[in-house]
């Protein structure tokens, strides 16, 4: 369990602080520090405290592990029966029972634990060495998920490593690293199989790349032994509607459009050659066939492209709808990407106050309010009892999906101003109350999005009184900071050994910089003083 893991570091590298449930197990938990780590110790654990037989441990483990409470509750007075009849007291025996609980349902086995560390060290050495080539291989894993895909495209970006769309003279069946862009596998676009992206990259590989679409089309025209061909026309038009093409001087609308001209005219230069016919013109050096013309279409605007790409990929590559809203987004305090934390503690809030009515440090939260960015993809109305117009609507920002709720009262006022398509910053409050999977941002009003686009990113700055000497002494700090967000940087000021370090907060956590929220701040245990930059 993460609670106990300062305590597994304080064991290692200060070993006077090591202390275990009992003496008597310190053979069992010496290797560990004193903290239970394997099921194997749990079990041990049982063994010698209780005296069960190892099935009888391994029963517990799994009862443990379940966390069913009634089971639970019958195994502890087995336990603590057992415990009495060895020579401990029924009290010591309840408190070792109780710390094994955690344990035993977050333990593995001491074997799959040290493959698990193994696997653990190799891929966080390989994001931070080899960031492109592991993000690569991730979006590889991945490369029929449309739900993960785009999560790890944005990984990757984020990590400022470039994700290109396909490209016939650059991308792999796979994902692959060209000069330190992760380039689009081919077998990730629906409707290109493994042998049709195979084939391309062979040709390319053997013959050069591909000067223009006409080359291509003429050398990828090879046929299977029944007569069909390896790539053939749908395979074709999803790469030139992925872009595939666009670095070969046509743009999509136009290949689209040549795109059954030209593989006749390449079909019928082959048929000659096919049949052993000898051409008239072989030795006079001229031409049999003219060059072909491409019949010119006018371009498509960058939404439909990108629309292609989604339809065909599960996500969009080349760019993305709220690209010219990048700035602003960075102000949104609510995104799909942190949506199940900020509702898991909208409803942490609710049940306290449901329950107790505590002016707990979640209750100080309550009716807080986020803003969310995103282009409407679904939007639907329903008319309530009362005859009242009200809406739902699915919004996409560069993380995934948000829910959104437009209350008969809210909707009056946007009904004119929302639509499906649209680029939107909604202010509003999450309601989880029908569960965590199902929250939605009840929206209040719409902000202005070239306002969110200006304003100045500002930086919140704590300094700490390095009194702490436990990560355990500031955890109402950090669940404070967790449960607001807003559009600050968060900066933390340590002086420690001497020394004063400053330390950027992860970025998932951003703060807001209200007075209250403020004012709130400087009245926790161990910071000193906090102000804004």
């Amino acid at each position: 369990p993460m609670d106990y893991i300062p305590q597994y570091i304080d064991g290692k590298w200060k070993p006077e602080t090591i202390h275990y449930p009992d003496p008597c197990l310190e053979d069992i938990l010496k290797e560990t520090y004193g903290v239970m780590v394997y099921q194997e110790q749990v079990m041990q654990v049982a063994q010698k405290i209780a005296g069960f037989s190892l099935g009888g441990a391994d029963m517990l483990r799994r009862a443990m592990g379940k966390k069913k409470l009634e089971v639970l509750m019958g195994k502890k007075k087995e336990f603590i029966e057992g415990a009495l009849k060895q020579g401990f007291t029924e009290e010591h025996a309840g408190e070792i029972f109780e710390i094994m609980v955690p344990f035993a349902g977050y333990g593995f086995n001491k074997s799959h634990a040290a493959a698990y560390s193994v696997v653990a060290y190799r891929t966080g050495w390989l994001k931070a060495n080899r960031p492109a080539e592991f993000m690569a291989a991730n979006l590889t894993n991945e490369i029929t998920s449309t739900d993960t895909l785009p999560e790890y495209i944005e990984e990757a970006r984020r990590m400022g490593i470039p994700v290109d769309p396909p490209d016939v003279n650059r991308s792999d069946a796979i994902f692959d690293v060209v000069d330190g862009h992760i380039v689009f596998g081919l077998k990730g676009i629906k409707g290109m199989g493994d042998a049709a992206a195979r084939a391309i990259v062979s040709e390319r590989e053997e013959n050069g790349p591909f000067k223009d679409f006409m080359d291509f089309v003429d050398r990828i025209s090879q046929k299977t032994e029944d007569n069909k061909r390896l790539v053939n026309n749908k395979a074709i038009e999803v790469l030139i509607k992925t872009g595939a093409f666009d670095n070969l001087g046509q743009n999509r609308p136009t290949l689209l459009a040549n795109l059954e001209k030209v593989v006749a005219y390449c079909d019928k230069m082959h048929s000659g050659g096919e049949f052993g016919q000898a051409s008239l013109f072989e030795e006079s050096g001229e031409k049999e066939f003219s060059d072909y013309v491409f019949e010119q279409v006018e371009d498509t605007t960058k939404m439909d492209k990108l629309n292609m790409e989604k339809e065909l990929i599960g996500c969009y590559v080349s760019g993305h709808p709220l690209d010219d809203y990048r700035k602003a987004a960075e102000h949104a305090t609510l995104n799909a990407k942190n949506m199940e934390r900020e509702a898991r503690y909208a409803l942490a809030e609710k049940e306290a106050r449901d329950a107790t009515g505590a002016n707990s440090w979640q209750n100080r939260n309550a009716g807080k309010e986020y803003i969310a960015l995103g282009m409407i993809t679904e939007l639907r109305t329903i008319t309530t009892k009362k005859g009242d117009q009200m809406a739902f609507a699915r919004m996409q920002d560069f993380h995934g999906n948000i829910d959104l709720t437009f209350f008969p009262k809210t909707w009056g006022t946007l009904l004119n101003q929302v639509h499906a398509d649209g680029v939107f910053a909604f202010k509003g409050k999450i309601d989880a109350s029908r569960g965590i999977e199902q929250a939605s941002l009840i929206v209040d009003s719409i902000e202005d999005l070239d306002a969110l686009q200006t304003r100045a990113i500002q930086e919140l700055h704590i300094q700490m009184d390095g009194g702490f000497t436990d990560e355990r002494q500031i955890f109402d700090l950090k669940e404070f900071l967790f449960g607001n967000t807003g559009n600050c940087a968060v900066y933390f000021h340590v002086n420690t050994a001497g020394n004063a370090y400053t330390v950027k907060a992860n970025t998932q956590l951003s703060a807001p910089s209200t007075q209250e929220f403020i004012r709130t701040l400087n009245g926790m245990p161990f910071v000193r003083d906090v102000w804004t930059a």
